[in-house]
């Protein structure tokens, strides 16, 4: 399997109202849908994470899965979740890799690219 058999799909959308205005915290959600575009099934094994906010503060995350789960997603197939992350400034970026396992255990990391989060009321 190549990298390029996965295809990663992002939206993202400013959850307005999720603080109250006194904290300086923005939160956003993240849907991700992805698609085995392989001959064979695939295992979501880990994710990692880079957040860097408005203020180019970096934090991140890794671990096992995602949300809890980690799907395994037959040709053709897609598998889709919704997950979040709260920043300091009410704009900044993420990016990173899944890492998957194919049917002969074999491990590819998928690259995610650098996606957006933004409040809509922002220019930057």
């Amino acid at each position: 399997m190549d990298a390029n058999d996965i295809c990663i799909d992002v939206h993202t959308q400013y959850l307005e109202d999720r603080f109250p205005e006194t904290e300086e915290k923005y939160a956003f959600a993240y849907k991700i849908t992805i698609t085995n575009n392989s001959k064979d099934e695939v295992t979501l094994l880990n994710r990692y994470w880079l957040i860097t906010d408005g203020n180019g503060d970096i934090s991140e995350v890794s671990g096992k899965g995602v949300v809890g789960e980690q799907p395994v997603i037959k040709p053709g197939e897609h598998y889709q979740y919704t997950s979040g992350a709260i920043l300091d400034t009410p704009v900044g970026t993420m990016q990173g890799h899944y890492e998957f396992k194919d049917a002969q255990d074999e491990l590819v990391k998928v690259p995610i690219d650098v996606f957006r989060l933004a409040d809509s009321n922002v220019l930057n």
